[in-house]
């Protein structure tokens, strides 16, 4: 828990705050005491979110929800107001840790424990079942430990399966790593049943026996095609639990048992059982001071978990009480700001040595209860650059415009360094050509950051933007890693954020209000793909190599390639490679015995240079195509001789080859003294789409919000394509965006649009 900082209120709704337990992209959550003294989690919309009916509809749901749910394993609903200026709910105050902190800290639970976290979550889950809902978000955080038992919490994504107001078919709601296979798959309405929450807790049953994820961990993408198509790693969970998880872990819902089946199953010895049928003991609102609700739950968890409850409920019996707690006259009225506090926000309200001993324990202990996803914070990562060419200084901006600051938040300096200075470049260009107008209504200051490669550098950096008031639209980051780093923390402040080299799809399926995904989707390219090796490519039978160390960038590429095919329907034959295997021989024999005369190869640079190299080694003469990843100059070097014919497809122009961007070329070219490489194109046509809609905005009307609902309802032309989104910010498919390179004497040639039709 943090102490409470200078922008937080005293009080809300007459309940006292005592500190911070966390912060997330939506609210805050505070522990407070309740007008009766009893301790609660507070939990606040932001403000931001309050006055957008949708979010503030969903709060509402939450508290809905856990009003209808009436288990003991279900954190209690205290009190809420979800009509409030600011919507807040309180729930008992659950001291301790989550069970993803408890099994990450101290290890797997015994089998007494996964017995009864087992037939106590599922009867919570009978009871969410019973009122005619589904949790949905099931998963080790949301899951709290008590010395009696576990609690279930967070239904801020929960509903009726025939409710479709909060999601639509293919948006993907809930934890990647703990989602159903229907729920990965993106089904809408009543796709998403009971049975749903069933696999999750079989997820939750698996992490809690073995301390990993039975999914695996890693991209976003990775864990829902896994999900959907690889068999659950059930290794090191007991032999008695494994036939459990199994059937929990089926991929057809209809073949997974109900919660009311693992509660009689798991509850062997019969007292989770009998105590599952029993009347459940009257509750308190203070959770501290709760004591168990029986000795049958003794020894559910390790010794130091246990020992870490009962030293978080002394600490917090510990807290002052309502009265040492009220304010003076001179405290300001609820909902007030607490009084300014000028010391770093890294250290206590008070002096230390003025907080109740107590309470200072308290602060140490209860770190990590009820936290909130958050994003990263801290000081810059590695560099920020200021202005530099392209950008004007603030000295050198007129005393007649006001200035706004556009990001490029990319990187610089590591191994994706050649596309984001590119982006860099185009869009200080951009942004000297329109500070260079005489009509310019405002002066553009470039902010430029680096995050090296590095996704916590990403989320850093994000956060930092963030919190820049002047900051008003950022072009990045680079790769599907740092992008999937830094999104939250964009997404808290509503920062309109434009990606042009991200590929993978998740980016845009995750909810995030903010990302704009300006250009085509690595999922998408694999139809230009079918129709090159159909038309051009003089294909009969399709061998297509998805090599597995690409991960979830070769897994969409192939996978997508294979349904695309197999829809018309069109030979082909898949072929997996293993990380371990050093040598495509294997595969690329076991392609061409089939009787493939074209190679689609669904991976990166270095293990492309391999397969090149074998394909040559065979003399095959057949098309050999990939995706963008192999439109880079470690593929030519690499592969020399073997790289010769092969061809790209990839969301990306030649500058310098197509009409509409030749005067962007020449500029670029006068400016920085060499031919724009790839995505700099890419990256001065969003920056211009952003300054447009920005110019476009009244004076008093240039925020973040405005920007970014003027850009993504509005339509650009650029020079390299036209931009268009949809409501989810993925880029409207029109049919235009995705290019052809082939190799030629040793170099990549762009050879224009690629196929729409065969």
């Amino acid at each position: 828990m943090e102490p409470l900082r200078s922008s937080d209120p005293a009080r809300i709704a007459d309940h006292r705050l005592l500190g911070r337990l966390g912060a997330g992209g939506m609210g805050v959550v505070y522990l407070a005491r309740t007008p009766g003294g009893a301790l609660v989690a507070l939990k606040v919309l932001l403000a931001e979110y309050a006055e957008e009916p949708g979010f503030k509809e969903r709060f509402r749901r939450e508290v809905e929800v856990a009003r209808r749910v009436d288990s003991p394993w279900v954190v209690p609903l205290v009190d809420a107001d979800p009509d409030a200026e600011a919507p807040w709910l309180a729930t008992a105050f659950v001291p301790g840790p989550s069970l993803g902190e408890a099994v990450a800290a101290y290890g797997p639970l015994p089998e007494r424990g996964l017995r009864l976290l087992g037939a106590r979550l599922a009867e919570a889950l009978g009871e969410v079942h019973r009122a005619g809902l589904v949790h949905r978000d099931l998963k080790p955080g949301n899951v709290l430990t008590a010395h009696d038992g576990p609690r279930l919490i967070d239904f801020g994504i929960a509903r009726a399966p025939e409710d479709r107001t909060l999601t639509a078919t293919g948006m993907v709601v809930g934890t990647p790593g703990y989602l159903s296979p229907e729920q990965a798959e993106g089904r809408g309405g009543d796709g998403i049943g009971p049975a749903s929450d069933v696999f999750s807790l079989g997820c939750v049953l698996a992490f809690a026996a073995t301390g990993r994820a039975p999914f695996g961990s890693g991209a976003v993408d990775a864990l829902l095609y896994r999900a959907v198509h690889d068999p659950a790693d059930l290794d090191g969970v007991p032999a008695w639990l494994r036939e459990v998880l199994g059937r929990c872990l089926e991929k057809d819902p209809a073949r997974r048992p109900d919660a009311g089946e693992l509660v009689r199953e798991l509850a062997a010895d019969g007292a989770a059982q009998d105590e599952a049928t029993s009347e459940a003991a009257p509750r308190d609102e203070s959770a501290a001071e709760a004591a168990p609700r029986d000795q049958g739950a003794s020894g559910w968890l390790p010794e130091p978990v246990a020992r870490l409850i009962a030293e978080r409920s002394a600490a917090a019996l510990a807290l002052p009480d309502i009265e040492h707690t009220l304010a003076p006259s001179a405290t300001p009225a609820a909902g007030d700001p607490a009084e300014p506090d000028t010391r770093d926000m890294s250290e206590p309200t008070e002096p230390r040595d003025s907080l109740p001993a107590g309470r200072r324990r308290f602060l140490l202990l209860a770190g990590g209860a009820m936290t909130l996803a958050a994003g990263g914070g801290g000081a810059w990562w590695a560099v920020t650059r200021d202005s530099g060419p392209g950008g004007q200084s603030p000295a050198a901006a007129s005393s007649r415009r006001s200035v706004h600051t556009v990001a490029l938040h990319g990187d610089l300096s590591g191994p994706q360094r050649e596309t984001g200075r590119a982006q860099e470049r185009g869009l200080r260009l951009a942004v000297a050509e329109f500070n260079a107008r005489g009509d310019a209504p405002f002066t553009v200051k470039v902010k430029a950051v680096d995050d090296r490669g590095d996704p916590a550098a990403s989320a850093r950096l994000a956060k930092e933007l963030t919190d820049d008031p002047a900051v008003l639209a950022v072009v990045g980051p680079t790769t599907d890693d740092t992008g999937q780093a830094a999104l939250a923390a964009y997404d808290a402040g509503l920062l309109p954020v434009v990606g042009v080299s991200p590929g993978t799809t998740a980016l845009s399926l995750q909810g995030f209000r903010s990302f704009l995904h300006a250009r085509l989707p690595d999922a998408v390219l694999p139809i230009y793909v079918s129709n090159y090796l159909r038309g051009a490519g003089r294909s009969r039978k399709v061998g297509i190599v998805i090599d597995r160390p690409a991960g979830t960038y070769g897994t969409n590429l192939g996978s997508s390639l294979s349904n695309a095919l197999g829809s018309i329907p069109y030979p082909s034959v898949p072929e997996v490679v293993s990380s371990m295997r050093h040598n495509f021989g294997s595969a690329v024999d076991a392609v061409l015995s089939a009787g493939a005369d074209s190679v689609f190869f669904a991976g990166l640079p270095d293990r492309g240079a391999l397969i090149a190299a074998t394909l040559r080694e065979r003399d095959f003469q057949g098309a050999r195509v990939s995706g963008p990843a192999l439109l880079d100059e470690r593929f030519l070097t690499q592969a020399q001789e073997g790289a010769e014919g092969w061809v790209m497809v990839a969301p990306v122009i030649d500058a310098t080859r197509k009409p509409e961007a030749r005067k962007f070329a020449a500029a670029y070219r006068e400016r920085f003294k060499e031919a724009p490489p790839r995505y700099a194109a890419e990256a001065y046509d969003v920056t211009g789409m952003l300054l447009k809609a920005l110019a476009g905005l009244p004076s008093k009307g240039r925020t973040r919000q405005n920007l970014l609902t003027a850009v993504r309802d509005g339509k650009y032309q650029g020079i390299t394509k036209k931009f268009a989104f949809e409501k989810n910010g993925m880029i409207v498919i029109d049919g235009t965006g995705g290019f052809l390179w082939r190799v030629d004497h040793g170099a990549f040639v762009y050879d224009g649009p690629a196929p729409l039709t065969v």
